[in-house]
C-alpha cells in the first residue's frame, strides 16, 4: 500500500513530550482526587480543567492538527464536539423539563 510522504508526522522528541505531558496531566488528575482537600466544586473544576488540557495535548502531539493542510480535521471534530455538545445538553433539558413535570402530579 503506497504511503503519502506529504503528511505531517510527529517526531521522536514531540512524541515523548507528549507523552510526558500526558503523563503528568493523568497524575495531577489522580492527585487532586486522592489528596481530597478541595471542595467537591473546586475540584471538579481542577478535573475538568487537566481533561481539556489533556484533550487538548493529544490533539497536538498525537492527532498532529497543529500541522498544515489539517484544515478539514479540525472542522470535522469541530462538528462533533457541537453534535454531541447538542446531544448532551438537549438531553439534560428534556430529562429537567421532564422531571418538573411529574413532580407536579
Amino acid at each position: 500500500m503506497a504511503h503519502s510522504h506529504s503528511e505531517a508526522h510527529g517526531s521522536l522528541g514531540s512524541y515523548a513530550a507528549g507523552f510526558i505531558l500526558s503523563v503528568l496531566l493523568t497524575a495531577g488528575a489522580f492527585g487532586v482526587v486522592l489528596h481530597g482537600s478541595f471542595a467537591p466544586g473546586t475540584g471538579m473544576t481542577i478535573l475538568a480543567v487537566l481533561a481539556f488540557v489533556q484533550v487538548i495535548v493529544h490533539l497536538l502531539f498525537f492527532l498532529h492538527l497543529n500541522s498544515p493542510g489539517q484544515g478539514w480535521n479540525v472542522l470535522s471534530l469541530a462538528y462533533t464536539v457541537l453534535a454531541a455538545a447538542f446531544l448532551i445538553f438537549g438531553t439534560m433539558w428534556v430529562m429537567h423539563n421532564v422531571t418538573m413535570n411529574m413532580m407536579s402530579r
